[in-house]
């Protein structure tokens, strides 16, 4: 259907609709002639008459009233996507698809996700968890609409926002390792006790393994967990010694459960940021969200 097509189709449902040429013409901001020349242009096309002319107007033929039925619909569809668009502009409906950590979004995310919802909450939000090379796939796949990782991250095909800076540590519980609490330990007086790792290759394992390395040794967890929870409980119950993120642990380094190991090297800070793929186009709701963190 050509736009001039749709345009006749439109004084048509409108002539149709009301009943008048005049009215028609009223609604469409134009004038009667034109609603009239229109009509005509319609019917030549088809070679059929599609209104009677009468004292109070015009009304359907058999044809046009077929014709009248389709249209209608048409209408119906357009103007609802039309309502659907500006409601998407509006934020007053729609979704939002985030990829990150468990840990991320509680301890990030959590007060942005709190503000975004106030202010948009006919958006559904969908929080999917992931280790940041699962999370760089979800975004490449289109599963997900931005990415909330560590960085830095060299790929071309991402545009990354830095945000919060942290640091990661090693922790103990203090019921159990007290004679650890005011020394200062070497990388081989560390690795003498148990150490609780993430299980899975998240880029703060990857980051400390590749730190050891380059003093000359290995890191070897004794026991591997799936969570970040679940590191911060089993040094806790003095399983070992967990390599958690500072801002993670701030309540139980605080209340005195955990403390945190001191080491004669220095544990690099680590930088949290915000991924999307470069040279999309985002969705409303996706820049609201981006502004909310004031990456940008």
């Amino acid at each position: 259907m050509s736009m001039n097509n749709f345009e006749l189709y439109k004084v048509f449902y409108w002539a149709a609709k009301t009943g008048s040429l005049s009215q028609a013409a009223k609604v469409l901001f134009i004038t009667q002639p034109s609603v009239s020349h229109a009509i005509k242009q319609l019917e030549d096309s088809f070679g059929l008459t599609l209104f009677n002319r009468n004292s109070k107007g015009v009304a359907l033929t058999p044809e046009g009233a077929t014709l009248y039925s389709y249209i209608e619909q048409s209408h119906i569809l357009i103007t609802q996507a039309e309502k659907k668009m500006a409601e998407l502009k509006n934020l007053d409906n729609g979704e939002l698809r985030i990829g990150g950590s468990d840990s991320l979004f509680k301890h990030y995310l959590l007060p942005f996700i709190e503000t975004f919802h106030q202010r948009y909450p006919g958006i559904r939000l969908h929080l999917i968890h992931g280790t940041t090379p699962e999370v760089i796939s979800y975004l490449k796949e289109g599963q997900v609409d931005l990415g909330v990782v560590r960085i830095p991250i060299a790929d071309p095909q991402l545009e990354v926002w830095q945000g919060l800076q942290l640091q990661d540590c090693f922790v103990a519980g203090s019921s159990h390792y007290p004679e650890l609490k005011d020394k200062v330990l070497t990388i081989e007086e560390l690795l003498r006790h148990p150490i609780i790792l993430f299980s899975r290759r998240s880029r703060a394992r990857t980051a400390v393994s590749d730190l050891f390395r380059g003093y000359g040794y290995e890191l070897k967890p004794e026991i591997e967990v799936g969570s970040v929870g679940l590191l911060i409980e089993f040094a806790r119950k003095g399983l070992g010694i967990s390599f958690v993120t500072r801002e993670f642990v701030s309540k139980e380094l605080e209340e005195g459960s955990l403390f945190e190991i001191k080491l004669d090297v220095q544990l690099p800070p680590a930088q949290v940021g915000i991924m999307t793929m470069r040279n999309m186009p985002l969705t409303t709701a996706a820049s609201k969200f981006i502004e909310i963190t004031g990456t940008v």
